[in-house]
């Protein structure tokens, strides 16, 4: 897709954000809280949905002296030439990944003065082959690269300037010539826990039914109260997220590598975005993030190996690294930490270091049972 002016002549910033909702990572600030009078109580059983907006693909007209027009048009059918009043926002059904988008926008705006002009920034949101496959797990269909390889083909081929990412849906490897020198202030990093018959899992009967989308939180689950039953659906792909019942603590629900943090990434040569960006950068999130992905690059981690790792500053400054691996089924969980200085080098070697304990610990075939 063309973009309306240059963005190296014509101080146009074109960005894109990509990947799906998955209700136990959504910032608790995003949740909407309400009753639900139209579901039906059911003891013991737990029910997570998220939000997942039908919003149809249209280009919005700014500036007319009508108002705001919309042109709908179907996915690539989009005209290729339009003029500097059109601001590109090309939604899909990805909540988390907009409003991922708009944040980056908004803090972009903020930082540079040049960007806060109208129409210096255009959003494109494009849909991944992770959102498109939605009656399978996706560790079936590819694993997480299946979120980010749209987009990081659009960022290489200069379709766009900059890519806004969750990061624990961009893979340990990233793509020549793209870089991914900023992360934003990480979010709540903690799961959630909905239910309209307990206040907490420890209250869940035995036999009681629990839905999760993730192998993550399955194993855990299972392995911490075994008498429950882990239901395996895509709850990210219900409706709306109505009701938090509690939130679970980060000793209960170990969270994903990169979980709660957004990566923005550029092209390796396109100095006038790195600087951009490097004005974004939350170093403290960025070094978390380095540690814990070190952690699941050591562990060679997938969608289909339940691992969990979360990098913490302590009141003292110092680094507190807790990691996790485990069995599909939950009969075996292998945890370590470690301590350290909060610094790059330290932090990256604590993630590789826990790494390497976890896969001797655990031996051939663990991830099999």
């Amino acid at each position: 897709m063309e973009t309306a002016a240059s963005p190296l002549s014509g101080g146009l910033v074109n960005f894109c954000g990509g990947g799906s909702v998955s209700v136990l990572d959504v910032p608790l600030r995003n949740l909407k809280l309400q009753s639900l009078p139209s579901w039906k109580k059911k003891q013991g059983f737990g029910v997570i949905k998220a939000s997942v907006a039908k919003i149809e693909v249209a280009v919005l007209r700014i500036g007319s002296e009508q108002g705001v027009q919309i042109m709908k048009y179907p996915h690539g059918a989009l005209p290729t030439e339009l003029d500097g009043h059109f601001l590109f926002l090309i939604m899909d059904d990805s909540p988390l990944a907009l409003a991922q988008a708009h944040e980056t926008r908004d803090k972009l705006m903020a930082s540079h003065p040049e960007l806060a002009e109208e129409g210096a920034i255009k959003i494109v949101v494009i849909k991944t082959t992770g959102d498109k496959i939605l009656s399978q797990p996706l560790a079936d269909i590819g694993g997480k690269g299946l979120f980010t390889k749209e987009i990081d083909e659009a960022l290489i081929n200069g379709d766009i300037d900059i890519a806004v990412h969750s990061m624990k849906d961009v893979p340990t490897y990233l793509p020549e010539k793209t870089i991914l020198p900023c992360n934003l202030l990480r979010e709540d990093v903690r799961d959630a826990f909905i239910c309209l018959s307990a206040s907490s899992l420890a209250e869940l009967s035995a036999g009681s039914v629990v839905g999760t989308a993730s192998l993550r939180r399955k194993s855990q689950l299972l392995h911490r109260y075994p008498l429950l039953k882990a239901s395996y659906f895509a709850m990210s792909r219900l409706s709306m997220t109505e009701n938090v019942t509690s939130i679970l603590s980060i000793d209960e629900m170990l969270p994903a590598v990169a979980q709660g943090a957004i990566g923005i990434a550029c092209r390796s040569n396109d100095e006038k975005m790195a600087k951009y960006l490097a004005s974004l950068n939350h170093e403290e999130t960025r070094l978390a993030v380095a540690c814990e992905r070190a952690f699941l690059e050591t562990l060679d981690g997938s969608c289909r190996t339940p691992i969990a790792g979360y990098a913490s500053k302590d009141e003292d400054g110092n680094c507190i690294f807790k990691g996790l691996v485990a069995s599909p089924d939950g009969t075996r969980v292998l945890e370590t930490s470690r301590k350290g200085a909060y610094a790059y080098e330290d932090m990256v070697m604590m993630g590789k270091d826990a790494g390497k304990e976890l896969l001797s610990r655990a031996g051939p075939g663990f991830f099999d049972s």
